[in-house]
């Protein structure tokens, strides 16, 4: 069984002449154990809600967990192992969830798959607490996660595991491929940690010197570790690229196709004499798991149909948050607290709009698992029934602690596993530290919500460290993430809305630490904010167009104002989301930006963006600087965001 990996491994890299053979190879027989011995699933159905989760954080080693797949019954049928790494496979290069059955998350950049597993194991224990009912366990699954050296060197490993162990996530189980191996050569040399006595501080359990070839041996650890009230590290020693007779236990079986040589003598030493790509009858007999899946679906089916009988709406609530599906009546509960909004007119700080809002949606939203990484004061993710999380208690709300990488990834993991609608804040600035999982969360389309709030030199006396300038922008580079910079109570509350009602992908929403005014509008205009970008102001003769977002918005209105009164009349455009604006039909798009006028920009970040509005012949307000420590309204004045300054930039433009 564990030769079929290897040679499937070996055969699928030499065709495409590109992969890593090496770490399926070594780890193969850990495979066997787990997969034969203790993993619950059915191939048959990838999405049965309460099978156990396997993340493979080494993604590199995709062909290990391709073959699986492919061997015990999964839709992935052999062609589609022949077509590795290649264009519209459903085997790409590093796994890909939506793109090939039975992936469960899309790892590769190291450390995330495992901090993703994290937050699936998170997701597990709390809807546990949640819904379970004595005798009946309908949600009941372990997470199981293959990580490698590179997963530990990584410092997100790090930010996920201490979170791990601190709420006891004992159905969080890691098998560690320890083979000592990295592309550079043998890690000892930048690697020697005491990686079981780091787990062990971190509250793991922790399983020494398991030989990685011998299943009996790691299936025991795996049934240990089921034993555990902690999380486990199964420490597996292997040989990377087992099997191949002279390349095994080097780098050089790492990243590249063994060649065909190489292979032809793996063959003889596995006295494995089938052709590629060829697998035995006994060999798919003996990892065939369609019956056995099925079994336990079927068992678990009934489970849940007793469940049903007896506590009919918890099954229905539970069903429905699988399902990723609204409440039925949260649109009608959104809406009316935007006319709230609306009738209140509030003048307040849009991070505390946004709390405003998680307020009044979480009550429709049981779903909402909110977070901060230790800013929760400065965040206002919080809200007044909000439970925290802690090891001994179920909750909705985390402290990640300060963990803004981890945090993000570990809430891409409980979006994947379903069950909840996570989000997260910390100061925009920080955004830098949750980059990667933010554009995981934008590749796998999966409804994370980034909330980041202190958006600006606003910010004031914390000075550059602390005031984003290049940051919005920067977010607004990343495919399919739809990035939201609200400049009042309404259009928070309507951002909010729009986050939670996506299904395609994540959102940041990105708030002020300052007061904003309100703005007042029609209700035609409150309908037209989900569309991203709208006319807040407008003049029948306009002979210049203010495009402005957030707390510029403001700005914007001022200056209109101002060059009215000196005969100039403007159209302000307030767009608190260029991504979800650039979505909306040409004929929308041209109404909100006439061809012909004039247009200038305003935002307090960084210029080269808004030219794509405002074209070459057009002008921006903004800062290519760094900023400076001061009160923030002396530090907008000091950088031009000021009235007289978006005048003359006016007159610039109309001259």
């Amino acid at each position: 069984m564990a030769n079929a990996i290897r040679v499937l491994a070996m055969d699928a890299v030499q065709q495409a002449n590109s992969g890593h053979p090496g770490m399926p190879m070594g780890m193969a027989d850990i495979a066997v154990a787990l997969w034969s011995q203790h993993y619950s699933h059915n191939p048959v159905n990838p999405t049965w809600v309460n099978r156990d989760r396997f993340v493979v954080s080494n993604g590199h080693g995709s062909m290990l967990h391709y073959a699986l797949l492919h061997l015990t019954g999964y839709d992935l049928p052999m062609s589609e192992l022949r077509n590795f790494r290649q264009l519209h496979s459903k085997t790409p290069g590093h796994p890909e969830v939506h793109v090939t059955p039975g992936v469960e998350t899309t790892t590769g950049p190291l450390g995330q798959g495992l901090t993703n597993a994290v937050g699936m194991a998170l997701a597990e224990k709390l809807l546990a607490a949640e819904f379970n009912q004595t005798g009946l366990p309908v949600v009941d699954h372990y997470t199981y996660v293959l990580v490698g050296d590179g997963c530990l060197m990584e410092g997100i490993s790090h930010e996920a595991c201490s979170l791990a162990g601190t709420l006891g996530l004992n159905k969080l189980i890691a098998l560690y491929d320890d083979n000592g191996i990295s592309i550079d050569g043998h890690v000892e040399a930048w690697f020697a940690d005491d990686t079981p006595t780091r787990f062990e501080a971190y509250g793991w359990h922790v399983i020494r010197a398991v030989d990685g070839h011998n299943a009996e041996a790691v299936s025991a650890a795996i049934a240990s570790a089921k034993t555990a009230s902690k999380p486990t590290l199964i420490c597996c020693k292997t040989v990377i690229g087992k099997g191949s007779p002279n390349k095994a236990g080097t780098h050089d079986v790492h990243g590249a196709a063994l060649g065909d040589k190489e292979i032809a003598a793996a063959r003889l030493a596995l006295d494995w004499p089938d052709a590629p790509f060829d697998i035995p009858a006994d060999v798919y007999g003996a990892w065939d798991a369609k019956a056995a899946g099925a079994k336990r679906e079927s068992d678990w089916n009934a489970l849940f149909a007793r469940y049903s009988e007896l506590h009919p709406q918890k099954a229905a609530e539970l069903t429905r948050r699988m399902k990723g599906e609204l409440p039925g009546n949260f649109s009608e509960v959104a809406d009316a607290y935007i006319r709230l909004c609306m009738e209140k007119q509030e003048t307040i700080a849009t991070r505390k709009a946004s709390q405003n809002a998680i307020q009044a949606f979480a009550p429709a939203l049981p779903e909402f698992l909110g977070g901060s990484a230790d800013l929760t004061g400065s965040n206002l993710t919080n809200w007044k029934e909000c439970v925290p999380v802690r090891h001994n208690q179920a909750g909705n709300h985390v402290n990640y602690g300060v963990r803004e990488f981890g945090m993000s990834a570990i809430m891409n993991g409980v979006t994947l596993h379903g069950g909840y609608l996570p989000f997260g804040a910390t100061f925009l600035t920080f955004s830098d530290y949750s980059r990667s999982a933010i554009r995981m969360a934008a590749l796998m389309q999966i409804r994370t919500l980034f909330v980041f709030t202190h958006d600006s030199i606003g910010l004031g006396e914390d000075g550059p460290t602390h005031q984003s300038v290049e940051h919005v922008s920067s977010l607004r580079l990343i495919p399919n993430l739809d990035n939201w910079r609200p400049c009042d109570t309404v259009e928070s509350a309507v951002a909010w809305k729009s986050a939670v009602q996506r299904r395609n992908g994540p959102s940041t929403l990105i708030f002020s630490r300052q007061n904003l005014p309100f703005q007042v509008r029609t209700d035609a205009q409150v309908a037209q904010i989900a569309r991203g970008g709208y006319v807040l102001q407008d003049s029948p003769d306009a002979r210049v167009v203010l495009i402005a977002t957030g707390s510029e918005v403001e700005l914007a209105v001022k200056a209109a104002a101002e060059l009215g009164g000196k005969g100039v009349a403007v159209r302000v455009v307030s767009m608190p989301s260029t991504d979800v604006f650039d979505r909306q039909d040409a004929a929308y798009k041209a109404s909100v930006l006439p061809a012909g006028l004039p247009r200038v920009a305003i935002e307090a970040g960084v210029t080269d963006f808004w030219y794509k509005y405002v074209g070459l012949e057009g002008a921006v307000v903004g800062i290519d600087s760094f900023g400076e420590s001061a009160p923030a309204g002396v530090l907008f004045k000091h950088f031009g965001f000021t009235v007289d300054h978006v005048v003359a930039k006016v007159n610039s433009v109309l001259a």
